[in-house]
């Protein structure tokens, strides 16, 4: 493991050693998980697919004939 030197505002710090005090693990440890979280967070948001993607995925699921005209019909009531 590497060690590193992290530079906090001060509650921050507050707020990490009274979480890993409740927790009862070592303030370190917060931070670890902390990164772990982040990384995953990032890499299941990248893994998601893009607009393209998506309508490229739901193209032609409409069923129930001319979609554009049943879209008119609908906006259509709005305006009564």
């Amino acid at each position: 493991m590497v060690r590193t030197l992290v530079s906090l505002q001060e509650n921050d710090k507050a707020w990490l050693d009274k979480k890993a005090k409740a927790k009862g693990v070592p303030m370190t440890a917060l931070v670890q998980e902390a990164v772990r979280l982040y990384r995953r967070t990032e890499a299941e948001r990248s893994a998601k697919p893009s607009f393209d993607e998506l309508l490229e995925r739901v193209s032609g699921t409409w069923k129930h004939g001319d979609g554009l005209a049943w879209q008119r019909k609908i906006r259509g009531e709005w305006e009564r």
